[in-house]
């Protein structure tokens, strides 16, 4: 797939996919109303950072889709390579991580629990997604390549030393 519609279609992607998880189904829930709890200032402060370095590991991990794998995170449209770069070096999934991050962070800038319940429905669906769908379509397209990767670099909690493909 040619870069330019990879972008289009992650675009789009992003704002459909991640957009609806954690920005519509929260406000649905929520509707953005921050709840009062006195002393909750620093939990505030650690949401807004979570949600901040969530929103980084998404766009970063939709680029490399495009740049390194020349698709995009649809099925429909998968990349034609496997994606191994950048933050692919800690963590497999890091899409689905940094939407949990995201949702997490935003129940404790709103200190709302609905949303903590929201992320327990998220988890369930992206882990099933990934077990069932996502790994054995992987492993069938990319083969060996993908069970090194796989045996390598940890499906949700990232490593702290980046994975080098080829390295023992």
């Amino acid at each position: 797939m040619r870069r330019p519609i990879a972008a289009v279609g992650s675009s789009v992607f992003f704002f459909v996919g991640p957009g609806t998880v954690a920005g519509l189904v929260p406000w649905l829930l929520t509707r953005w109303h921050m709840r009062d709890i006195p002393l909750w200032a620093p939990m505030r402060l650690l949401g807004a950072a979570m949600i901040a370095a969530a929103l980084v590991v998404i766009l970063q991990a939709f680029a490399r889709f495009v740049v390194e794998g020349h698709g995009t995170p649809v099925p429909a449209a998968a990349p034609e390579r496997l994606v191994v770069g950048g933050i692919y070096r800690h963590v497999r999934n890091p899409m689905y991580v940094a939407l949990l991050t995201a949702i997490l962070g935003q129940a404790l800038l709103l200190a709302q629990p609905v949303l903590l319940l929201w992320a327990a429905v998220v988890w369930l669906a992206f882990s099933t997604f990934v077990r069932l769908y996502e790994e054995p379509v992987l492993a069938r397209r990319f083969g060996a390549d993908y069970a090194t990767y796989r045996r390598n670099v940890p499906a949700w909690w990232p490593r702290l030393r980046p994975w080098t493909p080829g390295a023992r």
